[in-house]
């Protein structure tokens, strides 16, 4: 272990947010920390006998040297000193063989706790609304499931015992030290800050520099993300900002360079005052015994000074790593917070208590009366009502941001109304289960999304159970399939990380045959043909148009076309639905709806 204990000196002081952020550790905390050490009980309850008799054995060496050099050596009892070495040599065996032991036993425990709660953090986050992915931070979820959890496997498999066997060693040192010689041990307690104070005045010091290279590197991680990614070096290119780039990639390179060397040096310097105060201890335990030895007659043998000094040099790394325990363990509870923090999110929308099990599903929505806002204050939807038949479909349009997608999540409860009712086949769904609703819906989203694998493995994700004909069907069905023929992979061909090799409107019909091969009672496009050119636009709406004839459907749409598809239209206006017909009667009626058609529809199929 190296001077500093555990990791050395760098990391074991708490920046001023971690102080100010300290979490305040109450029973309850502890209670459900242990909680998760309960099922492991055995396995612990082993794994902490183990660490009590290592650390007794390792410290049976040093008494043992004492043996060696009075009763063996200066004894001059062959035999016997052959004995003490092969006895200490046993003792030094089996406490290393017993600490491999431990050291499985602690990271069987660690990984098996770790495992349960990204089991149970990943089915919570599951379980979130929408509303929760929106609202928060993506790299701060992905933090809490890998690396404070990851975090937890250190604080179990490494703090915890280490405070543990420290305590121990220190106990047991001190104990046979006093049995010793009480003046020597008092002497070499004494003497133990002329190793701690040093160590943390140049722990704290190098761990400054740390903090700051640390800070440097990812100013430089922070560059590399942003110009070399796919969006990142496309924007330098098209803006010739390649030179401005690089000297700002080179300076902070420099700082690294400059910082990395000063904690180099900081090291060495460290090491040095360590080596050197390491040798003033055992120094002072030898003058003194030297000094009761040859003025006052004590009966002190050469032996026991030597397993005062021994005692003393391994009490070193105890007490250091002692003293950082404030921190080690503020961090530690900091983690456990963090990770219980969301474990206690409330989980907006849940599955019902006594869910209602309902036949085979025919698609029919209504809404009663509905409000909405995604935070409280602003409200989104005002007292918004409609029903749509089974086989029918109704076209929803609107300005930009007047509720139309919002209307359409509430029917999955991707999000739940404030007031009133979603009604799917005349139950409301809050009453239904979450997989029956959803399995009932399919969505086609304007922001396509395709997992990075083949064509094959994005369509199976709508039902695993797919034969390769049913396969077939879908993409002809969404107007895709004559593409796929052209590949030389067909199906498998791979789309790339999130579709990337495919164009938007190749993507989009795979997502229809994707939806399509879930065979949902209820469809719904949400502005599925929205900024694509002409020609792709026009495959989609090929694909849309035989597909809505056949199920119950709903279209958000900007596209007349579209819109003439369906069977009845919604007019959204500020969260309300503010006209509602068909095409002939709306246009006449010289409301928002005609307003739409003269700016937006018409001029749409013009350029068409």
């Amino acid at each position: 272990m190296p001077p500093g204990g555990r990791g050395g000196p760098g990391g074991r002081y708490l920046t001023e947010e971690e102080k100010a952020n300290a979490p305040k550790v109450t029973w309850p905390l502890l209670k459900r920390i242990f909680s998760y050490l309960k099922p492991y009980w055995k396995q612990l309850t082993l794994a902490l006998g183990c660490i009590v008799i290592s650390s007794v054995l390792g410290l049976l060496p040093s008494v043992l040297t004492g043996k060696i050099i009075d009763d063996g050596l200066i004894g001059r009892n062959l035999q016997l000193l052959i004995w003490l070495i092969v006895l200490s040599l046993a003792v030094t065996l089996g406490s290393n063989l017993i600490k491999v032991g431990e050291s499985y036993l602690n990271s069987w425990i660690a990984q098996h706790i770790t495992f349960d709660m990204r089991n149970n953090m990943y089915r919570h986050l599951q379980r979130m609304s929408q509303s929760f992915f929106t609202s928060n931070n993506q790299g701060d979820i992905i933090t809490r499931m890998t690396s404070d959890i990851s975090g937890v496997e250190r604080v179990i498999s490494s703090t915890f015992t280490s405070i543990l066997s420290n305590v121990i060693t220190l106990a047991v040192a001190l104990v046979i030290m006093y049995r010793q010689n009480w003046i020597l041990a008092t002497a070499g307690v004494l003497i133990i800050p002329l190793f701690v104070i040093p160590t943390r005045w140049a722990g704290k010091t190098r761990w400054t520099l740390t903090r700051e290279s640390q800070e440097c590197n990812d100013e430089i991680n922070g560059i590399l993300n942003e110009t070399l990614s796919v969006s990142g070096q496309l924007l330098v290119k098209l803006f010739c900002r390649e030179d401005k780039e690089y000297e700002k990639y080179k300076a902070a390179n420099k700082r690294m360079i400059d910082l990395n060397i000063k904690e180099s040096m900081a090291g060495r310097w460290f090491m040095v005052i360590i080596n050197t105060f390491s040798s003033v201890g055992p120094m002072l335990l030898y003058l003194i015994g030297g000094i009761l030895m040859m003025r006052y007659d004590s009966d002190i043998t050469v032996g026991e000074i030597t397993v005062l000094v021994a005692l003393l040099g391994r009490m070193y790394g105890p007490v250091n790593s002692l003293l950082n325990i404030q921190v080690e363990w503020i961090r530690s509870m900091a983690l456990f917070t963090r990770i219980f923090d969301y474990y206690d999110m409330e989980v907006e929308v849940d599955e019902p208590r006594t869910p209602i099990i309902q036949k085979k599903a025919t698609g029919k929505v209504e809404l009663s009366h509905v409000n909405f806002s995604y935070d409280g204050e602003r409200q989104i939807l005002k007292d918004v009502s409609f029903r749509l038949e089974s086989g029918k479909s109704i076209a929803i349009v609107g300005p930009s941001g007047s509720g139309k997608s919002t209307i359409i999540n509430l029917i999955p409860r991707l999000y739940d109304a404030d007031s009133g009712a979603v009604l799917f086949d005349d139950m409301d769904v809050r009453l239904l289960p979450l997989k029956y609703l959803r399995q009932n819906i399919g969505i086609v989203s304007q922001e396509t999304y395709l997992f990075n694998g083949t064509i094959r493995e994005n369509l199976l994700y709508a039902n695993d159970n797919a034969t390769e004909e049913e396969l077939i069907e879908a993409c002809r069905k969404a107007n895709i399939y004559e593409f796929i023929e052209n590949q030389e992979d067909g199906l498998d061909t791979m789309v790339g990380n999130r579709g990337l090799k495919l164009s938007g409107g190749e993507k989009q019909r795979i997502s229809i045959a994707r939806v399509l091969l879930k065979d949902p009672a209820l469809l719904i496009f949400d502005e599925a043909t929205s900024a694509l050119d002409s020609i792709s636009e026009q495959k989609i709406q090929d694909a849309i148009d035989p597909i809505i004839k056949t199920r119950t459907s709903i279209l958000i749409a900007h596209r007349l076309s579209t819109i003439l598809a369906a069977d009845e239209i919604l007019v959204v206006k500020d969260g309300q639905i503010v006209e509602r017909g068909v095409h002939s009667e709306l246009v006449k009626a010289g409301g928002t709806y005609t307003e739409l058609y003269e700016t937006q529809f018409k001029k749409a199929e013009e350029v068409k």
